[in-house]
């Protein structure tokens, strides 16, 4: 199967909501869909009808698409078959972390659908409403904030991102938080994110695995791509093949990096066993994050507390010399291990500086290779993908079919070459082409009929194959009333 579609017709056959994804989104997605995110913010023209996309990063720390929806509105029914049929395209597969905007049915819907996934919101919609909403102006009358210190609110806000990204103790941030909200007057939407800090708090996001990512704003360049190109009276197929070219764009970059990875092999300072053993296995951009790790390490001073438990910190030269705060890790020469407190491997699949240290203290000098994520190497599109019917998806059938014809060709040019001299071995291979000719054309023929008419065993295992076929039919886009064409910024 090539492609995933999905819709949702109404009582007069017009379209209200459509989801996409072809066979390379399916297979991108069985590599690299641990980390997602879901964006909605970007909608379209005056009918302001919410156009969504699911991303992720690959092995470069590039964007990548898992597939996308037109929708036609933001209700829990429209997201709860939105990410149901995600699911179902992805052969049920749940992300290990999904990150989202603020919105309520939004986030009711992920809970119910994404059972198994951590969601997280998008920390860069939060600060847009805390500039909104952090203001000293809030619930103040004008002489009382002309008498307040200037400064007041970018120190507050300061406050918050610092709640948001700077506290590892929960104490810590409670206490900021505190302090925090008896500054405001107004309290309202400070309680409303203080009910879901799991959600955007670093410090209950330790153990999270996020691969480094906070915000959906993986989608910003690619809604900015369709902006121009999404009226609610385009022919949906139209639209499709829209869509599919800026796709595109995203995966020439990746053939481009794909294709450097296979050239080149990354710079390494120093030739350590380590540093050598990662650079032929790691990407260029996740190297170049280990071997500032494994530099990282070089400063480091350590304590040993008890047989297995090491204090770890350290040091950099700016001026002065300061050292950061210290962590423990608790290392396992049997079983080569380092478990740091610092959460850094189980965050973004990358081993620390402090446990590269205590790693080096056990005289182990190569990465063991449960410290090497699949995701991050070069053989990270390694193995066959299949889709919900057992049978093996193919990324790019023509591109497939271009290598088969390259490798026959090359295969048959050397046999001619060689037995061009013999004319007994002439007659041989001739006779073999004519009898495994009529073979093939049978096989062919078969293959075609089976493709043009699906069996009836066929359609009942995968009805979305006649579903989409009766949503290319109908083509349209149910009309939405036009609403006001105030800016959205999702609460």
């Amino acid at each position: 199967r090539e492609r995933e579609l999905s819709g949702v017709l109404d009582c007069q056959e017009d379209i209200t909501n459509i989801f996409w994804a072809d066979a390379k989104m399916m297979v991108d997605y069985a590599h690299f869909g641990d980390v997602v995110t879901f964006d909605t913010t970007f909608v379209t023209n005056k009918e302001y009808r919410p156009f969504g996309v699911f991303l992720g990063l690959n092995q470069f720390r590039e964007t990548t698409v898992f597939g996308a929806a037109l929708m036609f509105d933001e209700t829990f029914a429209s997201f709860q078959w939105l990410f149901n049929t995600f699911l179902a395209a992805h052969n049920g597969r749940q992300p290990r972390t999904i990150y989202t905007d603020q919105d309520i049915a939004m986030g009711k819907a992920v809970k119910d659908v994404f059972t198994e996934a951590y969601h997280g919101l998008c920390t860069f919609h939060i600060m847009q409403n805390a500039v909104k909403y952090l203001s000293p102006v809030k619930g103040e009358e004008k002489d009382e904030v002309e008498e307040k210190d200037e400064d007041e609110e970018p120190h507050i806000l300061t406050d918050f991102s610092a709640c948001m990204y700077g506290y590892e103790d929960l104490a810590a941030f409670e206490e900021a938080f505190v302090n925090m909200r008896c500054r405001m007057h107004k309290q309202t939407w400070f309680d409303s994110i203080y009910k879901v800090k799991e959600k955007w708090a670093e410090c209950f996001m330790r153990d999270v695995f996020s691969l480094g990512v906070r915000s959906t704003q993986l989608s910003e360049s690619f809604n900015n791509s369709l902006k121009n190109h999404l009226k609610s009276d385009f022919h949906i197929v139209r639209f499709l093949k829209h869509f599919a070219r800026i796709v595109e764009v995203k995966r020439n970059k990746e053939l481009e990096s794909e294709f450097e990875a296979r050239k080149n092999i990354p710079r390494i300072k120093m030739s350590t066993p380590m540093l050598v053993q990662v650079s032929k296995v790691y990407t260029r951009i996740v190297f170049e994050a280990f071997q500032s790790e494994y530099e990282r390490s070089m400063a480091a001073c350590t304590r040993l507390l008890d047989e297995k438990k090491y204090v770890v910190t350290i040091g950099s030269l700016y001026g002065d010399l300061t050292f950061e705060d210290e962590r423990i890790v608790i290392g396992d020469p049997l079983n080569q291990t380092a478990v740091c407190t610092c959460r850094m491997f189980e965050r973004t699949g990358i081993l620390c500086g402090h446990g590269l240290k205590v790693l080096d203290l056990m005289n182990i000098k190569t990465l063991p290779t449960h410290y090497i994520l699949k995701r991050w190497t070069r053989e990270a599109r390694k193995g066959s993908i299949l889709d919900r019917q057992g049978r093996n998806v193919v990324e790019n059938p023509k591109l497939e079919a271009l290598l088969h014809y390259k490798g026959l060709s090359h295969k048959f040019h050397d046999m001619a070459y060689k037995v061009a001299y013999s004319t007994e071995c002439c007659l041989i291979l001739e006779n073999a082409l004519d009898c495994v000719g009529p073979q093939l054309e049978e096989k062919l023929n078969a293959s075609t009929s089976d493709m043009n008419e699906p069996s009836k065993a066929q359609e009942n295992d995968d009805p979305n194959m006649q579903q989409g076929d009766d949503l290319l039919r109908a083509a349209r886009l149910k009309k939405k009333e036009v609403q006001s064409k105030n800016s959205k910024i999702k609460n």
